[in-house]
C-alpha cells in the first residue's frame, strides 16, 4: 500500500512540475497505456498500431493482402522497400498505410497506421487490421508452414 500511494505522489510530483507541459503529460499517462490488452498490439505516442511476428516478410505480405481483400480494404499501393514492403490502401474515407519491416529471415514488423484527414488517426482500424492479419496467419498454416530443406546427398568414400 505504501509503495501505490509513492508512486502516485510522485506521478502527482512529476506532473505538477511541468507546469503544463503537455508531451511530459502524455508520455507519463501514455506509457501505462502502450498495449491493448488481449491483442498484443502495441501504439505509438501519435496511434501507430505495430506488433511483430515470427514469420518471414514474404509470408506476412501475402497474409496481410488476404486481409485486406477479405475486410473489402481496396489496395492501392504495393511497394518493396529497403527492409520490406509498403502497402497503402483504402477503407471508405481512410488511408491506411503498412509498414512491413524484415527484421531477420523468419521475424517481421508490421506497423499500421490508419489516418483520417490530416490530423485524426483510428488506432481501432489499425488494430483490426493486425488482429485479422495474425487470424489469417493462423486460420492458414499452409502460409507459415517453411519448407523442408532437402537432404544432402550421402558421400561417396
Amino acid at each position: 500500500m505504501y509503495r501505490h500511494r509513492l508512486m502516485l505522489f510522485l506521478l502527482l510530483l512529476a506532473t505538477a512540475g511541468s507546469a503544463g507541459c503537455a508531451a511530459i503529460a502524455l508520455t507519463l499517462f501514455g506509457v501505462g497505456a502502450g498495449v491493448s490488452a488481449g491483442t498484443g498490439v502495441s501504439y505509438t505516442l501519435d496511434s501507430v498500431a505495430y506488433k511483430t511476428f515470427t514469420t518471414s516478410e514474404g509470408v506476412l505480405r501475402t497474409a496481410t493482402l488476404k486481409t485486406l481483400k477479405r475486410m473489402d480494404i481496396e489496395v492501392k499501393e504495393n511497394k518493396v522497400t529497403d527492409s520490406g514492403r509498403n502497402i497503402v490502401a483504402q477503407a471508405g474515407d481512410r488511408t491506411i498505410e503498412i509498414e512491413l519491416d524484415r527484421m531477420t529471415p523468419k521475424t517481421t514488423r508490421m506497423r499500421v497506421s490508419a489516418k483520417q484527414g490530416t490530423f485524426f488517426r483510428d488506432r481501432a482500424t489499425a488494430t483490426e487490421i493486425i488482429v485479422q492479419t495474425e487470424r489469417t496467419l493462423d486460420d492458414e498454416p499452409r502460409l507459415v508452414r517453411e519448407p523442408t530443406p532437402a537432404a544432402a546427398p550421402a558421400s561417396k568414400k
